[in-house]
């Protein structure tokens, strides 16, 4: 199970890194390299994300959304100084409730 958070932890960097840098560079006019950037961190989450030893994609995916929520309040909080308020806290632990139910073993 270590591997597999180490993982969802890897490819969310990858994913909303990348969402990020994109929204900069048509968003913010940041520079064309950010968009270049953030289009290799996209490319790279979807590699990352077939590494998951679950063999279901329906329910990596699923999984992986709701971990992005929480991952993507986090990112908003360190990186764009936005603090989250109860509702998102409520809401990030309602996400991480439903990726368990998703990724719980099964017979």
């Amino acid at each position: 199970m270590i591997r597999a958070i180490f993982i969802f932890f890897m490819a969310g960097c990858a994913e909303i890194g990348g969402g990020y840098l994109i929204w900069q560079w048509l968003r913010a006019q940041a520079s064309g390299w950010f968009g270049l950037l953030g289009g290799i961190s996209l490319f790279l989450y979807g590699v990352i994300a077939t590494w998951q030893v679950f063999p279901n994609f329906g329910r990596v995916y699923a999984a992986y959304g709701g971990a992005f929520i929480v991952m993507s309040l986090l990112w908003g909080w360190w990186i764009d100084k936005k603090i989250p308020d109860l509702n998102d806290f409520i809401g990030g632990l309602i996400c991480l409730i439903g990726v368990s139910v998703i990724i719980w073993p099964r017979n």
